[in-house]
């Protein structure tokens, strides 16, 4: 199987003091081995993205814990040109179905109540596996 057949990664990003952080993100296929995502780019992990491309990727459960038996693999992650996000997009739609709904509309509901809102899914990611 391949990891875009995954439902879920745990795609680790680095602070600028190389400090992992680890979470669980949607991934879709977008080009040949090559997975992507879309995310916020006002999410930690768009900003942590905007100074360093290294990340590391591993099969992992809605709640970031890992499938037993995988490893992670090393990857470079770069923002999506508008075509591939345009791929992105229609894979993660195609794939997620009802959840993208389900998921917008919570995102919508916390930002107002926590009078913070962010953009959602206004970015896509594309990883480039390594080895």
């Amino acid at each position: 199987m391949s990891l875009s057949d995954e439902k879920y990664i745990l795609l680790t990003t680095f602070k600028k003091d190389q400090t992992p952080i680890a979470t669980p993100v949607w991934v879709v296929p977008v080009e040949g081995s090559n997975v992507g995502f879309w995310t916020s780019s006002g999410s930690g992990k768009a900003k942590r993205l905007a100074h360093t491309s290294k990340v590391s990727v591993q099969p992992c459960d809605a709640r970031g814990r890992v499938n037993e038996g995988s490893s992670p693999i090393d990857a470079v992650a770069r923002r999506a040109s508008s075509t591939e996000f345009e791929t992105i997009k229609k894979n993660v739609k195609k794939k997620y179905g009802f959840m993208v709904t389900m998921s917008s509309f919570f995102n919508t509901v916390v930002g107002t109540l926590r009078r913070r809102r962010i953009p959602y899914g206004d970015i896509g990611v594309v990883v480039e596996l390594t080895n």
